[in-house]
This record gives structure tokens, C-alpha cells and sequence, in this order.
């Protein structure tokens, strides 16, 4: 589950963190943006990285990260020791979820240099690489070797990306546009010495599982982030339709988050 820290108070932000853990979510995940949807949005907004610190202190089961951390906001060493301390707050449940940024207004209010996405997909190579040299050198160690999700989908540089750095490939793709993308994937992994099946494929769903589940899985998805109705409360009435799904198919097929 995406819980966007934006539009409520503390008290709800948490509330429903602790809720969705307690339905049996396997992942809950917030995002790395200032300001809420929309060119200009006016609601309440709250931070990502401090967000997922407080909610690690108050959850005990459900695993934690950013979808995504922007690389271009915060020095990419910074960043490891960052998610290193959320991941032992957590007890080891930390999932770095990292990506170029898209949204230019979020650098220009608060300072950063936005630049072309060639550029920042660029950064985002090189962050990565740095981030996993810093894991390995800090002290104590992360509980857990970190897991990295990649989101995006371009497929001329950010899935080159992917195939070198990611655990897990975050997409907005579907259906057909989803083979393709993860076929291409497929070819870049092979190409960097990578077994393609060492990078789980992470999917944002909405509706009804077995109309849109169904044919994702089949395609090679098994993380499925659920994007959730607001307005202007979280309504998290979708999620138990989905874990019966999931559950369902973990009983019979191939696990599925």
C-alpha cells in the first residue's frame, strides 16, 4: 500500500499506517514529494524520510520505504545512512525505494537543480552506486542487506539503470506496454551479467484483483502496490478484497506481495 503523507494530520497519517498493518499489508509505502498532487496543490504536506522513521517506531511487522526517494534532494551517502538508521529503528524492514524525480516544482521551491532527465537518471546511476558503497561501510551495518527498488520505466536509460542497481523494478506500466518494458529489462540484465529473476516487478493497481491483478501476475508481477481512494478520508475498504487475493494465490501459485 502508497500512503502519500499529504491532505490529513499526524494522527490520521499514522493511524491509518497502523490499520493497514493490522489488515495484513506486507509493504507500506509513502512518497518523497513536498507539496500534494496538482501543479498547485495547497494541502497539508509532511516529509518522507521522517515520516517513515516515526512510522518504523510504531509498526512491528509491516516493512517501510519511500516510493520513491528523489535522488537529486539529498547527498546519495546521506541517503544510505539515512535509510540504514530507519531500518534499524524498524528492526530491519527498510525498502529503499529510490528514483530520478519528475515534478519540477518540488526542486525549484526548495532550491535543487533540476535539469534534464538525462541528467538526473544520470545522478540517479550514480547515486546508486554510492549509496551502495556507503551501506557497506557503515557502522553498525544495516539489519538486513538493504533491498533496492528502482521506479520508471524509461527504456533507453532508466531500466539500464534498473538492470544494474535494483532489487525490485517499480512501474506504472500495464498490460501490453508492461510486457514489453520488462522483456526490455529482461535483455539489459542479461547484457550486465544479471539474471532477470533476481528483480522483482513492482506494479501500482487499483479496482478489482482478479480483473487487474490476474493478467499482471501472469505477466511476472508479484509486488502489488495498492493506490487507495481519498476524499477526503483513506478509505481502506479495497485492501482486504486484495489480501484474499493474495493470499489465494500464495496458497496455490507463486508468492505474491
Amino acid at each position: 500500500m502508497q500512503l502519500a503523507q499529504y491532505g490529513m494530520t499526524w494522527r490520521t497519517l499514522l493511524d491509518t499506517a497502523r490499520d493497514a498493518e493490522a489488515l495484513g499489508v506486507d509493504a507500506l509505502f509513502n512518497w518523497d514529494h513536498f507539496f500534494g498532487p496538482g501543479a498547485d496543490s495547497p494541502e497539508p504536506h509532511f516529509e518522507c524520510w521522517t515520516v517513515l522513521a516515526a512510522w518504523a517506531a510504531r509498526t512491528t511487522s509491516v516493512e517501510l520505504g519511500p516510493l520513491v526517494s528523489a535522488i537529486g534532494y539529498r547527498n546519495p551517502d546521506l541517503v544510505a545512512d539515512m535509510a540504514r538508521t530507519v531500518d534499524h529503528i524498524s528492526g530491519g524492514r527498510l525498502i529503499l525505494g529510490v528514483g530520478a524525480g519528475f515534478k519540477s516544482r518540488d526542486y525549484q521551491e526548495y532550491g535543487y537543480p533540476f535539469g534534464s532527465a538525462a541528467d538526473r537518471i544520470a545522478e540517479l546511476d550514480a547515486g546508486l552506486t554510492r549509496i551502495r558503497r556507503r551501506l557497506g561501510r557503515l557502522n553498525p551495518a544495516p539489519v538486513r542487506r538493504t533491498p533496492v527498488l528502482v521506479g520508471g520505466s524509461g527504456e533507453r536509460r532508466t531500466l539500464r539503470v534498473v538492470a544494474h542497481h535494483a532489487d525490485i523494478w517499480h512501474t506504472f506500466a500495464e498490460g501490453a506496454d508492461f510486457d514489453r518494458k520488462s522483456g526490455v529489462l529482461d535483455r539489459y540484465c542479461r547484457e550486465a551479467g544479471r539474471d532477470p529473476a533476481e528483480i522483482e516487478r513492482s506494479v501500482l493497481v487499483a479496482g478489482d484483483p482478479a480483473v487487474v491483478g490476474d493478467p499482471l501476475l501472469a505477466l511476472g508481477a508479484t509486488l502489488f502496490v495498492i493506490h487507495l481512494p481519498r476524499s477526503p478520508d483513506i478509505d481502506l475498504d479495497p485492501l482486504p478484497a486484495w489480501l484474499t487475493w493474495r493470499d489465494h494465490h500464495n496458497a496455490t501459485r507463486q508468492t505474491v506481495a
